[in-house]
């Protein structure tokens, strides 16, 4: 069994300058992600999640991969498709990797074959990565994330990725202030990511930038596609009652975990 764990929407995303390619730094999210499991021989079969990835886009990853394009596959996704959590790429780099090819270059460019585009889910530190995401490249190594809690949830419908939309705003600054950045500067780079986001792409009726005020958190991020939605605190300082505001401003699914550090 391979277990890949996904993202809860981005710390960063937007063009790389204006007409520029989509970068992202994705937000890690180690306790949810996608378990993948050989579970026989023959043909090719999903069980367990047919509507995260099909048949046909198994096949062409194991394909593009160079592995037979055959057997029997559990797909079991934590989070639903749609939700700015990366269980799509992490369905495709976990068959990748339960089939035998675990090079990550590799698996990133079948994903982009597959989907169009990615998530930088194959890498060992992907939120250490400036990622464009619809070439699957690595741009830039932008350093480790402080440690922090994340307390998280789902506000809207889901939304499926559109490769061809490319409809984001300039981030040019806030990715060359992010280097050097505390965690309490990356919170709000990150915040001011998420609002050029939902300035540009909707909905007007966000909650998160009121629950950081109530709540005493850094800043917010969100999936820049999809509903994730996350408040970011230093470690320990997560208030009592914050996954209940949360539930109460209208988000589903809410969950609280800790991502960055120095490994």
């Amino acid at each position: 069994m391979g277990f890949v764990a996904g993202h809860f929407g981005e710390w960063l995303q937007g063009c790389l300058g204006p007409g520029g390619p989509v970068v992202l730094v994705t937000l890690v999210c180690p306790v949810r992600g996608v378990r993948v499991t050989r579970i026989g021989d023959g043909p090719l079969r999903l069980a367990g999640a047919p509507a995260l990835i099909n048949p046909t886009q198994a096949a062409r990853l194991l394909s593009e991969i160079g592995a037979a394009e055959s057997g029997q596959f559990s797909i079991a996704p934590d989070l639903p498709p749609g939700g700015g959590a990366g269980m799509s790429t992490a369905a495709l780099v976990g068959l990748a990797r339960v089939a035998g090819v675990d090079n990550c270059a590799d698996v990133a460019r079948a994903c982009i074959a597959v989907e169009g585009a990615s998530d930088p889910l194959m890498w060992p530190a992907p939120d250490r990565l400036l990622w464009a995401s619809r070439r699957g490249e690595v741009l830039q190594q932008m350093g480790p994330i402080p440690a922090c809690e994340i307390v998280g949830g789902f506000w809207g419908p889901p939304e499926r990725t559109d490769p061809q939309d490319v409809a984001f705003p300039d981030i040019a600054d806030l990715i060359s202030a992010w280097p050097q950045a505390g965690l309490a500067g990356k919170a709000a780079l990150a915040s001011q990511s998420a609002q050029r986001c939902t300035a540009l792409r909707g909905p007007a009726d966000d909650p998160m930038p009121e629950l950081v005020a109530r709540l005493g958190a850094l800043g917010h991020a969100r999936a820049h596609t999809g509903p994730a939605r996350a408040l970011i605190f230093a470690p320990g300082t997560v208030p009592a009652g914050a996954e209940e505001a949360m539930q109460a401003a209208g988000l589903t699914e809410v969950l609280r975990f800790a991502t960055g550090g120095t490994p």
